[in-house]
Order: structure tokens, then C-alpha cells, then sequence
């Protein structure tokens, strides 16, 4: 069957003729938005995993009961590299943005592997996240748009932004709050892309009378220094969104600042306002926000280092906690306060927060992560580590650190851009040179 111009195949092997096409109709479309203002489907958690970090909040957690036992089910490489997590939807449909010759988002079939659909769009989507409603309608930027299509791969609609949105995320109300590298800030309907609010620019509006020469920067300027969170890049990170209360925390570094900040927004009433602005991100940021169940703390690394916790009300610090290593990516924050933080060149552990202050509660030096670690329900957690000379999915008791089951990921090389979780307890991982690997339960 044709999907969104692209025809969905068993065959791992791109066809240029079908990819162009499928430009011309995404071209074609996307000039006038489709959709209605009819709003009848969910967004939020739910059981599959929508964002990259799960949820609204980056939990990095699940709720369904994760399986203590896995067995590979299917593995299969893209054709380029892959720089994002994968996410799933309720009914198992997965998404990721990579960068191929002819494809750079892409879309399989949980059950089977098997390609839905994959469409070509600007270049640096690889460096966008996927995020996915309860309609299997996937949201995502690149260069100068956000963009959404439906579960067939068929555009619903585009909407031109400054830079390339790193950051996207459903708000309170149902739309969709994105965020740019340069640090432009957007939420739009779900169902057509129109702004709901007025855009905002982090950095403060661009002085035309002051500076009458000023031009636009291309999109992709500074996308390299977010890896890293380096000096070139505004907003290096995903945005962690408190859906009850409309507060939501981002990552901006100002141009020629050392550090950067962790802001905290409310969206509400038709406008966005800031709240509080902690400039403590030492060497700038290293992790995206993630927030305590009860929305009353939130979490995010820097590059000297440290993992902070930062009160959601006032953006006092309530506590720090040096690490062996810098992390990067996701923090996996449980209902009950156990933090277990990412980042390749450190080693599984868990935190706890009581309240003013945090204690180790155990580590495995022995497991140098490769990935970023995820909690689900029933004590178990999922990571990928350096085993030997290749990459193992490792199972563990979240209370104890202990390994409880081990798979080999074959010829799997490098690392991970981060760890999924599907509705049936299906466990997915996708490498940075591009091989995606799928694990399902077997008890």
C-alpha cells in the first residue's frame, strides 16, 4: 500500500523516484494547513511512549510493568544515523527522525519491523524529536518548520519557525509547545499548526533600528554545539511541561555566556510569561529538565558535572550532587524520588531525593552506559551497556541495581540515542549509526 507518497515495503532498500515524489506532494500540501478544529483525540502519556523522555515531565519512566525477561524480536538499519530517541505510539506505531539519502523521518510497524512509511524532509530533522498524540499523528521539526503528519506518513500540516525545533511537547490543553535551537518558542494547534499564542524569543527580540543590517541566521546555525551544550546553541534541550499547572522549564544560554539558565514559563490565559530565570547551568547544560511526579522539583545536569534540583515554585536550589561524569540526555525520575541519570561516559546508578538533600542508594561501576536508563513499573529498569566489545540491553531491579536479564544487541556498535518502552512491555533502542533493535517480553 502507498503511505504519505512513500510505498511501505518489507524491502529495507529506498527508491529515490518514490522519495521524490513523496517531496513534491509533502511541497504541495503543506502550503495550505489541513485539518479541522475539531479536537476528539488524547494526548499525554499514555501506555506507549510518545515523547522522547516519555512524558511531559521527561520522567523517563513508564507505567506499564516492564518484563524481566526479553528476547530479541527484530533488528534493522535505516541507512544513515539516528540522533534521537524512538518513539512509540498507543497502538505500537514507531517514529524517529535519522538522515538518509532519501529519508530523514521515519515510521515502523512494532509487530513486524516492517517500514509504514519513511519521507524525505529538510536535512537536519535528524536533530529534531518525535513526539506522538493518541491519534498515531507524529509532531516534528526541521529546518525553518514544525511540522505533522498522520500514521500513513501524509502531511497534516507545516509551520515556518526561526532555526530547528529541538524540543517538542504537548501542552496542558493539547497543543504543541516547540522550541528552537535559536530559542524561539511557539505553541500551536494540534490540528491545524496555527499559533495559539504569540511567538517568543528567548534571547529578547531582534533590534532592527539598531541593527538595520541584521539578517536571518540559516536554520541549522549552532545545531552541533547542542550535543554538548556548547556556546553556540540557545536551547540545547527538551523542555519538561508541568500539563496541570501550565509551568514548563527550558535550557538558554545566552550568546557569549559562560552558563546557561534554567527558566521556568507558565503558558495560560492566551499568553506565555516567565516565571523565574536560575543562571547555575556551569559550562552550560548537559540534560533536559525532568520533573518530580508531584511537580514540585525539577532535575537537570551541567557541564561541570553536577546533577541539580531545583524548587518549581521559586527556582531556589534545594540541593547538587557531583557525578564521576558529565550527563547527557534523559534523567529516569520514579514516582518516589529515585533518580537514575544517562550519560556514555558514566556508569548505572540510582539517587535518591529526600526532600533537601540526596543519598546514593546503589551503582554498578561495572556497566558503562550507552544509552539512557528508564524505569518502569514492577521495579524493573532497562539500559543499554558496553559489554565487552559490543552493546548489551541490560534488565535491572531498580531497587538494588541488580542485573536480572542480559541481550546481546548483534553487531551493535557506539551508542544509543535512548531507551523506549511499548504498551505490550516491548523494549526498543535505536544506535547512533543507525540500526534499530526491538525487544519483546517473554514473561
Amino acid at each position: 500500500m502507498r503511505s504519505g507518497g512513500v510505498l511501505a515495503s518489507s524491502r529495507w532498500r529506498p527508491v529515490r523516484r518514490r522519495a521524490m515524489l513523496s517531496l513534491a506532494a509533502v511541497g504541495a500540501l503543506t502550503l495550505a494547513g489541513c485539518g479541522t478544529d475539531v479536537d476528539d483525540i488524547t494526548v499525554g502519556a499514555g501506555t506507549g511512549w510518545p515523547g522522547a523522555y516519555h512524558d511531559g515531565g521527561n520522567s523517563g519512566t513508564s507505567p506499564v510493568t516492564g518484563s524481566r525477561k526479553l528476547a530479541l524480536d527484530w533488528a534493522r538499519p535505516i541507512g544513515g544515523p539516528i540522533a534521537q530517541p524512538v518513539t512509540i505510539g498507543v497502538e505500537g506505531q514507531m517514529f524517529l527522525t535519522g538522515r538518509t539519502s532519501s529519508c530523514t523521518v521515519f515510521s515502523f510497524q512494532m509487530s513486524s519491523g516492517r517500514k509504514r512509511f519513511c519521507n524525505p524532509t529538510g536535512p537536519s530533522a535528524i536533530s529534531a524529536p518525535t513526539l506522538v498524540d493518541g491519534g498515531t499523528n507524529v509532531y516534528f521539526g526541521d529546518d525553518g518548520a514544525v511540522n505533522s503528519f498522520n500514521y500513513l506518513g501524509q502531511p497534516r500540516w507545516r509551520t515556518p519557525v526561526a532555526g530547528v525545533p529541538v524540543s517538542v511537547q504537548f501542552t496542558g490543553d493539547g497543543n504543541v509547545l516547540t522550541v528552537t535551537q535559536s530559542g524561539q518558542l511557539d505553541v500551536l494547534s494540534r490540528q491545524t499548526g496555527d499559533r495559539v499564542v504569540a511567538t517568543m524569543q528567548l534571547l529578547g527580540e531582534p533590534d532592527f533600528l539598531e541593527n538595520p543590517n541584521l539578517t536571518r541566521p540559516a536554520s541549522e546555525e549552532g545545531l552541533d554545539d547542542c550535543v554538548t551544550g556548547g556556546p553556540q546553541c540557545a536551547v540545547a534541550n527538551i523542555a519538561a511541561v508541568d500539563e496541570s499547572t501550565g509551568r514548563f522549564f527550558v535550557t538558554v544560554r545566552r550568546p557569549g555566556e559562560r552558563n546557561s539558565a534554567l527558566v521556568a514559563l507558565r503558558y495560560g490565559d492566551k499568553k506565555i510569561e516567565q516565571l523565574w530565570r536560575a543562571e547555575i547551568l556551569t559550562d552550560g547544560s548537559a540534560t533536559s529538565p525532568a520533573l518530580s511526579a508531584d511537580g514540585a522539583t525539577v532535575y537537570v545536569g551541567d557541564n561541570s558535572r553536577r546533577l541539580i534540583a531545583l524548587d518549581t515554585g521559586d527556582g531556589h536550589t534545594k540541593w547538587t550532587h557531583a557525578l564521576e561524569w558529565t550527563p547527557r540526555g534523559g534523567i529516569s525520575v520514579d514516582s518516589d524520588g529515585l533518580i537514575i541519570p544517562a550519560g556514555d561516559e558514566g556508569y548505572l546508578l540510582a539517587l535518591r531525593d529526600n526532600g533537601d538533600s540526596v543519598e546514593s542508594v546503589w551503582e554498578r561501576k561495572d556497566l558503562v552506559l550507552r544509552g539512557t536508563p528508564v524505569q518502569t513499573a514492577g521495579d524493573t529498569g532497562y539500559t543499554a551497556a558496553a559489554i565487552g566489545e559490543g552493546l548489551n540491553l541490560i534488565t535491572f531491579d531498580t531497587k538494588t541495581g541488580a542485573t536480572v536479564d542480559s541481550d546481546v544487541l548483534p553487531d551493535a556498535e557506539g551508542t544509543t540515542t535512548g531507551t523506549s518502552v511499548g504498551a505490550k512491555g516491548e523494549v526498543v533502542v535505536a544506535t547512533r549509526i543507525g540500526e534499530v533493535f526491538t525487544f519483546k517480553p517473554e514473561r
